[in-house]
């Protein structure tokens, strides 16, 4: 497409949650005319909070973290000017059932080694199943496997891991990070995760935590948006839209809009629904079939006395798999010197159908298996926030069908987690998408070297030596 401009190009902006802010701060920040719309009264999509009814408590939806290689969203949070409201860990603490704690943390000793040591020391697992852990580590060091239609547990257990290994270790870390089940992960997907945030550097692995309600941290980028030019509009939401030679026409309740481009910044069963009813549409219309979604389950608990002096800890051998101190993260004071935790569980099919009153018991109840004081405190309040459709699932093969932001109409793009971002579905890869996205419409639009998409953080140690 070559055109010439009188004016700056008017962009819209589909969706605000991750992939349409990053997008529509670095349109606006190169100065073209962006719009912003979203369906909802509040900016973040998942990644959101706000004031529970039922509590009278502002919550989270799901806690989300980051880690050290999250290059684009660490990158983000600068441009907006939010970083500072991310408090950095370089400690994990594993707790099985009885209290018992296994700290994981760098070392002096260079990458892929430098969690070795404590790794070593780590009770929660044998000799046999360090050995075995280390020998599937080698293995995905030198680089990401490709997809062959394996399921990682399926590799697992063809190189050699012990079920302790699978249970405590890898499904630890890689339901949580993927949200899904290893049995139905695909091995790249593993892989990356693997070498990205424990294999490549000390400071890949570091982990990030949000230090105010996340609706805070996006926020901010409204303002970014309407200081450059722009405009957000909360509580519109786009029907469908037709593509013209000059212009793509959006529909919405007050009417009909045209813009030069429009980038589809939401989930897939929502552009799904967006999309027109042609032969031109079809293909992606399939596409789009393709994909699954795995839910999050979030149990928020406030407790009348402090069960810990922990800000977070990864939970072995039982459903809850995370706790987040979350009055000490958000230096919030609860009445009576109480506290609130959140409790995560990634990929919770077996929670989808249970109520809110049988999910607090079970929670309770396991937690009082690692922290002794939860037993004897008084659960004041509780909500439980199910994310039924939190995510895609990373299945084998379905990295095949995740669409480039270019579509089949030239002046529509797309962005989200489950586009082509080289990413699962995590912030980083929402953000990915949206300079993706972005990068592209600023091409088309005369800006012929616009680069947002920011380098994977650089390997350090022994890892240089395989890029």
């Amino acid at each position: 497409m070559t055109e010439r401009w009188t004016q700056s190009p008017r962009v819209a902006v589909v969706g605000g949650g991750l992939a349409g802010l990053a997008a529509a701060c670095a349109l606006a920040d190169s100065g073209l005319r962006v719009t912003l719309f979203e369906r909802r009264p509040y900016l973040g999509g998942r990644a959101s909070s706000y004031q529970h009814p039922g509590t009278g408590e502002v919550v989270d939806n799901c806690q989300h973290v980051l880690l050290g290689c999250c290059t684009n969203l660490i990158e983000f949070y600068q441009r907006v000017g939010v970083a500072d409201k991310i408090r950095w860990y370089d400690r994990l603490t594993f707790l099985e059932p009885g209290g018992r704690a296994s700290l994981i943390e760098p070392s002096t000793w260079p990458a892929p080694l430098h969690t070795a040591p404590a790794f070593l020391r780590a009770a929660c697992l044998s000799l046999p199943d360090k050995l075995a852990i280390a020998g599937a580590m080698a293995a995905l060091a030198p680089m990401t496997p490709r997809d062959t239609g394996e399921s990682f547990l399926t590799w697992l257990r063809r190189h050699g891991q012990t079920e302790r290994a699978i249970d405590r270790f890898w499904k630890t870390i890689l339901v949580s990070a993927l949200n899904e089940d290893i049995d139905r992960v695909s091995v790249p997907y593993a892989a990356q995760v693997v070498r990205e945030s424990f294999l490549k550097s000390a400071g890949a692995g570091r982990m990030g935590v949000p230090t105010v309600p996340l609706t805070e941290l996006y926020d901010v980028a409204e303002d970014y948006i309407r200081a450059r030019g722009g405009e957000v509009q909360l509580r519109v939401g786009v029907d469908s839209f037709r593509a013209e030679l000059a212009a793509v026409k959006l529909t919405m309740a007050g009417g009909e809009q045209g813009f030069d481009f429009v980038i589809f910044a939401v989930p897939f069963d929502v552009l799904s629904r967006l999309l027109p009813n042609t032969t031109t549409a079809e293909p992606l219309r399939q596409t789009l079939n393709q994909f699954e979604t795995s839910p999050i389950t979030g149990i928020h608990l406030w407790f009348d006395r402090q069960i810990t002096d922990l800000e977070h800890a990864v939970l072995l051998d039982r459903t809850i798999q995370w706790m987040f101190h979350k009055s000490k993260l958000l230096g919030r004071k609860v009445e009576g010197d109480g506290s609130y935790v959140e409790l995560v569980v990634s990929s919770s099919k077996t929670l989808v159908e249970k109520s809110r009153s049988e999910i607090v018991d079970l929670a309770v109840r396991e937690l009082g298996e690692f922290f002794a004081a939860a037993q004897s405190a008084n659960l004041v309040k509780s909500t439980v926030i199910k994310e039924v459709h939190a995510t895609y699932s990373p299945r084998p093969g379905i990295d095949f069908h995740r669409p480039q932001p270019e579509t089949v109409w030239p002046r529509v793009f797309l962005a989200g987690d489950w586009t082509a971002t080289g990413w699962p579905a995590t912030m980083e890869g929402a953000v990915r998408s949206g300079n993706l996205a972005a990068q592209c419409v600023a091409r088309v639009a005369g800006m012929r070297h616009a680069a947002f998409l920011v380098p994977d953080l650089a390997p350090g140690g022994l890892m240089r030596l395989f890029g």
